[in-house]
């Protein structure tokens, strides 16, 4: 037997626990929202929750049928990895002390040094900070004045 023959066999464990992760993050969710009172606050959070369940179980199927050979984790840089995660839950952890847009900056600057293997010449930084700023004031605009979302 080849180890790519025994490889394609095996589950991509990686996979299977991320996509289990995010079906209870969105059972948690279907279950918080249960407690809310204004009824027109559980439909945003519902309607995500339901996708969240919905993508992660075909993500167990596809794993199933189709293993990756990388076992679900591949290779990479895990200091980006944990850089984007860390930034991610940083930013939701602030947001109530200092706001919604510096929260969001947070956010994006670390999903965007995590994201960005190529060098940084200021051109590209400009580009990517002007495009930043579109993007979070696109997102506010969206949540403040179009779903009427009171933001911190």
């Amino acid at each position: 037997m080849t180890e790519s023959s025994s490889r394609s066999g095996r589950k991509d464990i990686g996979t299977l626990i991320v996509a289990s992760l995010f079906i209870g993050l969105g059972l948690v969710t279907l279950y918080d929202v249960t407690t809310y009172s204004d009824r027109d606050s559980v439909v945003f959070p519902s309607f995500v929750a339901y996708a969240l369940i919905f993508c992660s179980v075909l993500v167990v199927i596809a794993s199933w049928l189709r293993p990756n050979q990388h076992n679900g984790f591949g290779s990479g840089d895990w200091w980006r990895r944990l850089l984007l995660v860390a930034t991610m839950l940083a930013g939701c952890f602030v947001m109530p002390l200092i706001g919604f847009l510096p929260a969001t900056v947070i956010a994006f600057a670390g999903g965007l040094v995590s994201a960005r293997h190529e060098g940084w010449d200021a051109r590209s930084a400009i580009v990517f900070a002007a495009s930043g700023v579109f993007i979070m004031a696109g997102f506010y605009a969206l949540f403040r004045f179009a779903l009427g979302v009171p933001l911190p």
